[in-house]
């Protein structure tokens, strides 16, 4: 039985669809992809256990590539252009070592098909140590948050993740809980395949995400990549130079 993943979809012609990266959501996507809409039909969506989209127990990318797969077949998409980033971009390798056939072109920001230590511990520390259910404001979470986190920016992005609740109080959108016992899994390889499809990676000039090993990777199993460096930009090429980031994608997408 198929996850009803939260979408939201802007434009029309061919599809696009847009995968956001750990602890996000679509609506982190969701100006640029309403530019992208000029052109194509866009679909941004939440991943399972982020955003709105159903939390479940089970996480890893050959799931979040039968979730995309199972919500193209649901929306009558039979091939696509894909755009994914960081954890996003993972899921959309997957998806093309799996379902090549329903990828028209692909676009990977800011990652690369190797595995990554463990980077995001500070993080989890953080967001456990809130006390959610004991939460009176948001303030108080930025003041917790604050005693693991020093960039405002980082702080602020994770506080997208806090709902109010009807009856009262906060609830983590995401599923906190089951990202933290399957982050082994998050930072893991997606699985190794030849991909022929027309391929694009976007690295950040300041990132260290894409560096010699992913490079070596990149060139091994994708026949048709190219790797295009954003100068300016860390890991949210989009949050930091969305016009340069979709002007490329727009070119690639013309090739």
């Amino acid at each position: 039985m198929s996850l009803e993943l939260n979408y939201k979809v802007f434009g029309e012609g061919e599809p696009v669809i847009i995968l956001h990266g750990l602890f996000g959501m679509l609506d982190n996507w969701q100006t640029f992809a309403k530019k992208l809409a000029e052109d194509y039909m866009v679909y941004i969506i939440d991943h399972r256990d982020h955003g709105k989209s159903p939390h479940t127990d089970t996480f890893n990318y050959p799931v979040l590539a039968e979730d995309l797969q199972q919500f193209m077949e649901a929306n009558w998409i039979h091939e696509a252009r894909l755009i994914g980033h960081s954890m996003g971009g993972k899921t959309v390798m997957q998806f093309a070592a799996e379902y090549e056939d329903m990828v028209k072109q692909l676009v990977v920001v800011d990652i690369a098909p190797v595995s990554y230590k463990p980077g995001h511990n500070e993080i989890f520390e953080a967001l456990l140590s809130v006390d959610i259910d004991y939460v009176n404001g948001r303030s108080d979470v930025e003041a917790t948050l604050s005693n693991y986190i020093s960039d405002v920016g980082v702080r602020l992005f994770l506080m997208k993740n806090l709902q109010r609740k009807k009856e009262g109080g906060y609830r983590w959108k995401m599923n906190l809980e089951l990202l933290h016992k399957e982050y082994e899994h998050i930072i893991a390889n997606v699985s190794k395949a030849t991909v022929e499809t027309n391929t694009l990676f976007v690295r950040g000039e300041k990132s260290k995400y894409i560096v010699e090993e992913g490079e070596a990777a990149i060139a091994e199993y994708y026949t048709n990549a190219e790797v295009k460096t954003v100068k300016g930009a860390g890991h949210w090429i989009h949050a930091e130079q969305p016009d340069i980031l979709l002007e490329m994608v727009k070119t690639f997408f013309q090739e």
